[in-house]
């Protein structure tokens, strides 16, 4: 079961592969550990960013294995709704960075994965969509809440309505991914943005993508206070107090995470 998902640690960054080949489809357990690996690293404070990505040069994910639903069993469905939305909302909810890094089809399942994440690069090969209509099914792990969240309700009426694929660069257009490198070289990119990540402090950026996530249910006049509480629960950290003293003195700051 480990082995559906790899674990790798570089740095201050965690990379999460996708190992079950050849289309790197989801089970009940490796969604499982997917949750499972989110809250440990959450529990790491040397980890501050994420990058998951799939093996190979052609799958970042399938999505999930139709051979799962052949039967039409609803209690099934139920429990694989169930796993899904609560690796996927754990994801959401990772306290660090957290970066896709679509190095191929990215269908179904596999795109909503993406969706979870904080930021999402594609290689120029990558292919997207949401087909589950197509089969009767509908997308049920975040897809069609958090796709109109990045491409606004007409391109996701077209991608899960129509069944429309997008490729990287049109991806990149609509604001599904944020930006498009050559193939074999996202994970590449991705690590450098994550190394970006670590230049910040983990508790501010902790408290930045809280504030920033607000936004998908509640109203400003409720937001704009809150992000001046968070601004000031800042000064109980020992990071801002280090932030501030390496700005003043001109040297790097130390992060703690605390």
């Amino acid at each position: 079961m480990t082995e559906l998902l790899k674990l790798e640690k570089i740095g201050h960054t965690a990379v999460i592969t996708f190992n079950n080949p050849p289309a790197h489809t989801w089970t009940a357990q490796s969604l499982a550990r997917l949750r499972d690996m989110v809250i440990t690293l959450n529990e790491d404070r040397d980890i501050y960013a994420l990058v998951i990505t799939g093996d190979g040069e052609k799958f970042f994910s399938a999505g999930a294995d139709l051979k799962v639903f052949a039967d039409g069993d609803k209690q099934t469905a139920a429990e694989m709704a169930e796993v899904f939305g609560q690796a996927f909302e754990t994801l959401s909810a990772f306290r660090g960075v957290s970066i896709a890094a679509i190095n191929g089809y990215a269908m179904g399942g596999g795109l909503e994965v993406a969706l979870a994440c904080d930021i999402r690069l594609a290689e120029q090969q990558a292919v997207m969509a949401l087909p589950e209509a197509s089969v009767g099914l509908l997308p049920c792990a975040g897809g069609t809440q958090n796709l109109a969240l990045y491409v606004g309700e007409g391109w996701a009426k077209r991608m899960i309505l129509c069944g429309e694929r997008v490729t990287a660069q049109q991806a990149l257009s609509i604001g599904l991914v944020e930006q498009v490198v050559n193939q074999g070289t996202v994970k590449t990119a991705a690590l450098a943005l994550a190394e970006k990540v670590a230049k910040q402090s983990p508790v501010a950026v902790t408290a930045c993508k809280q504030l920033i996530q607000k936004n998908r249910a509640m109203p400003i006049s409720l937001a704009l206070p809150a992000e001046r509480k968070a601004f000031i629960e800042l000064f109980d950290s020992e990071d801002q107090q280090e932030g501030v003293q390496a700005f003043l003195e001109k040297r790097k700051p130390v992060w703690k995470n605390k």
